[in-house]
């Protein structure tokens, strides 16, 4: 049956996971197991098995696995199933358990919100769980969701009978080796990737090949404004040096960072995920990895988002190490590498340095992700060169200041203020590092909107009882 199913050689990759959690996983999915082989079925047929009350992982972000989701929709109103909760990052593409006649049956628990499933978070048909990105594996670790089954969208498997979680390693690792139950969907489009994510067929129950052929989802960015331009210069000129190693959240602002440092030499990538702007910069021969501490020469991210030029890059390319988002994401190990420059988007910050990035007012609008992680990581790195950077324009397009007195109503606090160093706006760089109270006041309304200066003096006299100053 495997000689049926396989389309390429896999080749030699890591063999087991380098996470760094004390708490072992239920399985080693790199492992043969010997005289089991998974049932070839339908999509119909892949998850009969899921019943009223279970906890299923879905593979998430490009690698999101849209036919057997539409097919586990159709199974619970077929079958009168309830209770069924999906637990996921950012999932891509159409949301079938969210229409009227299957809310009630299935329901998502978002560990990081897409746009296709804000409405269902903030109307209540789905939940938003907040965490640190570096510790969702261990909520399937730990037992603090107890997995009944994982839905997963795989390489074709090689002679040896190996697939590749391809382009999404992340978390769903930590949920294949804690799930009794694999189903998994091959896709000769989904590339096989080098690192912890390889699975051997043998673990998988069922597997889907009807889908074969599906198109992976991609990230369509849009054309930087000249805010998001300034805002990208000014970081690559001031902020990053050559030798650097980069994080960079997924954003327009983290993109205009990237699309200025063509110029950079000797660049390194350690960042949960990466996009096409990395892709260019290896073309221009400004990434190589050789300064990093980190598996060197290689770029190490949990998971890629992009279009499928990036996809076909990723293919068979061990230059590209995925791994566990409890070990990519881990501060601990970030620390290691030199010059750790993390650039990071937010949606406001207060006056005195709080950084909401999930949600605008009381509307939940993304998640934590990996902001947190790699901004204590470059805060604390071995050298003392790393620069944790918050970048964010100063005015929104409804001319609202991003840099406001106080947090908005309802809005959450993702970054503290004691994680924050540097701010950049349109208009120059804040360091707040070190900073007692009146002095950030003074940086931030400084790189503030000049339409807005002349208020936010105002309210941090009202709040901080003091005028701003830079002594």
């Amino acid at each position: 049956m495997l000689s049926r199913l396989t389309s390429r050689s896999f080749g030699t990759s890591a063999a087991c996971s380098r996470t760094t959690s004390i708490y072992g996983d239920k399985r080693e999915v790199a492992f043969p197991i010997a005289g089991k082989s998974p049932k070839v079925v339908s999509l119909a047929d892949a998850v009969r098995d899921i019943k009223s009350g279970d906890n299923v992982f879905v593979h998430g972000i490009a690698a999101t696995p849209t036919p057997l989701l539409k097919s586990l929709s159709e199974h619970a109103v077929g079958n009168n199933l309830s209770g069924v909760k999906l637990h996921h990052l950012h999932l891509e593409g159409a949301t079938p358990w969210t229409a009227p006649d299957v809310k009630n049956r299935i329901r998502s628990n978002s560990l990081f919100t897409g746009h296709n499933l804000r409405a269902a978070v903030n109307d209540g048909t789905a939940d938003f769980n907040s965490c640190f990105l570096y510790e969702v594996p261990l909520l399937f670790r730990k037992g603090a969701i107890k997995l009944n089954a994982s839905l997963i969208h795989v390489s074709p498997p090689d002679a040896f009978g190996y697939c590749s979680l391809g382009t999404s390693v992340d978390t769903a690792r930590a949920a294949v080796t804690n799930s009794p139950l694999i189903i998994a969907m091959i896709n000769k489009n989904m590339p096989r990737t080098f690192g912890d994510g390889i699975i051997h067929v043998s673990h998988i129950d069922y597997l889907v090949n009807e889908a074969d052929g599906f198109e992976l989802h991609q990230r369509h960015i849009g054309p930087q404004n000249e805010q998001e331009k300034k805002i990208g210069k000014i970081i690559a000129e001031n902020l990053v040096d050559n030798g650097a190693t980069l994080q960079m959240g997924i954003g327009a602002v983290p993109d205009a960072a990237l699309s200025a440092l063509s110029n950079h030499k000797d660049l390194g990538i350690h960042t949960e995920m990466f996009s096409d702007g990395v892709l260019d910069l290896i073309e221009k021969n400004a990434i190589t990895n050789a300064k990093k501490a980190i598996h060197p020469g290689k770029l190490v991210v949990s998971f890629v988002y992009g279009s499928t030029k990036l996809y076909k890059y990723l293919n068979d390319n061990p230059l590209i190490e995925f791994g566990d988002v409890n070990w990519v994401n881990d501060p601990a190990i970030v620390r290691k590498n030199p010059k750790v420059t993390a650039i990071n988007s937010a949606v406001e910050i207060d006056l005195t340095g709080q950084v909401v990035s999930d949600s605008v007012g009381k509307r939940f609008l993304s998640g934590f992700g990996g902001q947190v992680d790699f901004i204590r990581g470059a805060a604390i790195g071995n050298d003392g060169l790393g620069k944790p950077i918050i970048a964010l324009p100063s005015i929104s397009k409804k001319g609202q200041s991003k840099i406001v007195p106080t947090i908005n109503d309802g809005a959450g606090v993702v970054t503290s203020r004691a994680h924050v160093h540097y701010v950049v706006t349109e208009y120059g760089i804040a360091q707040l590092w070190g900073k007692n109270m009146r002095q950030r006041a003074y940086e931030l309304i400084k790189i503030a909107h000049p339409s807005q200066r002349e208020s936010l003096e105002k309210a941090a006299f009202e709040r901080l009882k003091v005028l701003p100053s830079a002594d």
